[in-house]
């Protein structure tokens, strides 16, 4: 039986993952290491670290079996629909020395 849990933050994002780990009888390096990412970068996780990169971070949810939802407006979802349907366009990248300083 799943359950839904509200995440504020990293840190609720960590102790989810980190509960559903140890449900499984996992360690921190077979998780890790089935996701493809670092022991380090998944103990971040687990304690909260905000920096985390949010691809990483999704793959380590998916090895786990843990879903990860949104809840939006009735109102975004017209917009949601037609971006998904055009699609982004891709960042252009920044130019080494090209980066604007912030005024003092």
């Amino acid at each position: 039986m799943a359950m839904q849990k509200s995440i504020q933050s990293v840190a609720d994002l960590g102790l989810v993952l980190r509960a559903v780990r140890k449900s499984q009888g996992l360690r921190l390096d077979d998780l890790a290491g089935s996701a493809g990412v670092g022991h380090v970068f998944a103990r971040e996780v687990e304690h909260g670290k905000e920096t985390v990169q949010m691809g990483r971070v999704l793959r380590l949810l998916e090895e786990a079996g843990v879903r990860l939802s949104v809840d939006i407006s009735v109102d975004a979802l017209p917009y949601l629909e037609a971006l998904q349907a055009t699609g982004l366009k891709p960042l252009k990248p920044r130019a080494p020395g090209n980066r604007k300083k912030a005024p003092r």
